[in-house]
């Protein structure tokens, strides 16, 4: 279990060293530079994390897995950062639209997006849309989906969980220390 821990840790560590890494810059620069992927920078995803961040450090996380597996690295980049693009702001959608249900439908929308604004392969569209298995109930076709949908997990676990570790800090510090 340590050991698994600290491949998480890693992981994450690494993914922030995406933007020195010219091969992955290569495979994902026209997304990287696209106003409407920009765009994600005012959406907050989990946390404090907006979901451009989110979507980078899910992207060369999973562009690792596959890169070291020698896997279809560059389709899991670009549909790794075209995952959540589905360009609202979760937290007031349901509110503002009545629909609620964004875990089981931002995967298409977000796959129509990508769709619309950028060229995906039927690969990436499958990644991009079975990213939230098991909460959808079809799972993903290819093994680089899987590595999105890990490094998704990994990802969101550590920015809620820094998040709510922040919030107990502040709540239960004694107050007479300050």
């Amino acid at each position: 279990m340590n050991a698994e821990r600290m491949d998480r840790e890693e992981l994450i560590q690494k993914s922030a060293l995406w933007a020195q890494d010219p091969e992955y810059l290569r495979c994902v620069r026209d997304i990287l530079d696209n106003k409407v992927f920009q765009s994600m920078d005012q959406f907050i995803q989990h946390g404090h994390t907006t979901c451009k961040a989110h979507c980078i450090q899910v992207s060369y996380i999973a562009y690792q897995i596959c890169q070291n597996r020698g896997w279809d690295s560059r389709s899991a980049a670009r549909a790794g950062l075209l995952h959540d693009l589905f360009l609202y702001d979760w937290h007031t959608h349901a509110r503002e639209t009545g629909e609620h249900f964004h875990g089981f439908t931002h995967p298409r929308v977000a796959m129509e997006n990508a769709i619309r604004y950028f060229h995906v392969s039927e690969k990436e569209q499958n990644m991009i849309l079975r990213h939230m298995w098991p909460l959808t109930p079809v799972p993903p076709k290819y093994k680089e989906g899987y590595a999105i949908l890990y490094a998704d997990k990994i990802c969101g676990l550590a920015e809620v969980g820094s998040h709510i570790k922040a919030w107990f800090l502040v709540a239960l510090w004694p107050r007479q220390m300050g």
